[in-house]
């Protein structure tokens, strides 16, 4: 599926969405957001990792360390999970505009 797909570039895997899922399952609001926001987290710190890991691979492949096909990669890596993450806050926001809207 594509967003497997995604998540897997992000380096977000499908276990650690597993907490989502029991949200679903008969638990509390609270409970369901807090697991909702350490997701997001995890999420944001993923990003910011494959970032740091394009400027390391960057950095060996300026001391001769690296191929140029590795700092490619890497950087490919950091951007698609930087866009992926825009398009989900863009969405968020999105979604909140929308309910916002909605007549009580």
């Amino acid at each position: 599926m594509i967003i497997n797909n995604l998540l897997g570039a992000s380096g977000i895997s499908a276990a650690s969405m597993s907490p989502l899922q029991n949200a679903q399952a008969g638990t509390t609001p609270s409970e369901a957001t807090a697991s909702f926001a350490d997701f997001l987290k995890k999420a944001v710190d993923s990003v910011a990792a494959q970032e740091e890991n394009s400027h390391a691979v960057t950095d060996q492949f300026i001391v001769g360390n690296a191929d140029v096909s590795d700092v490619m990669i890497a950087s490919t890596k950091a951007e698609l999970s930087l866009e992926m993450t825009a398009q989900v806050r863009n969405k968020v926001v999105e979604a909140y505009q929308e309910v916002m809207r909605m007549q009580m």
